[in-house]
C-alpha cells in the first residue's frame, strides 16, 4: 500500500472548482500529526513546482499563482490533506501531487492525480 494517496482529479472547465484528497494510511496518528504537509504540481512539459503547504501548526503558504484561490487544509483524525481549487484556469493544468514531510528525515511523494482545465 502506497505511503500517499491522491484522489480527486479530472476534467473540469475554466472558472470550475476541484477538490484534490490526499491520504496518508500508513501513517499512524503519531506520525502523521507533526507532519508538514504540501501540494506541489507539474504543468505539461514544465518542472515540477510547490503550490502550497499547510505545517503541523495548521500555519499555510500557497505559491502566488493560485493565492485567493486555492485552499489547503488537514484532518489529522483522518490523516488526510485536503486542496481546494476554486476558479480554476487553464494553466492549472498538471500533474497534482501530496508530499509529507515527517520531519524526521522521512518524506514521501504521492502518485500524483491529473487535473485538466479546459478553457
Amino acid at each position: 500500500q502506497a505511503q500517499l494517496v491522491e484522489s480527486g482529479g479530472g476534467l473540469v472547465q475554466a472558472g470550475g472548482s476541484l477538490t484534490l484528497s490526499c491520504k496518508a494510511p500508513r501513517n499512524i496518528f503519531s506520525v502523521f500529526t507533526p507532519s508538514d504537509m504540501a501540494w506541489y504540481r507539474q504543468p505539461p512539459g514544465k518542472e515540477r513546482e510547490l503550490v502550497a503547504t499547510i505545517t503541523a501548526s495548521r500555519s499555510t503558504n500557497y505559491a502566488d499563482s493560485v493565492k485567493g484561490r486555492f485552499t489547503i487544509s488537514r484532518d489529522n483524525s483522518r490523516k488526510m490533506v485536503y486542496l481546494q481549487m476554486n476558479s480554476l484556469k487553464s494553466e492549472d493544468t498538471g500533474v497534482y501531487y501530496c508530499y509529507q514531510d515527517q520531519r524526521n528525515g522521512v518524506t514521501y511523494w504521492g502518485q500524483g492525480t491529473q487535473v485538466t482545465v479546459s478553457s
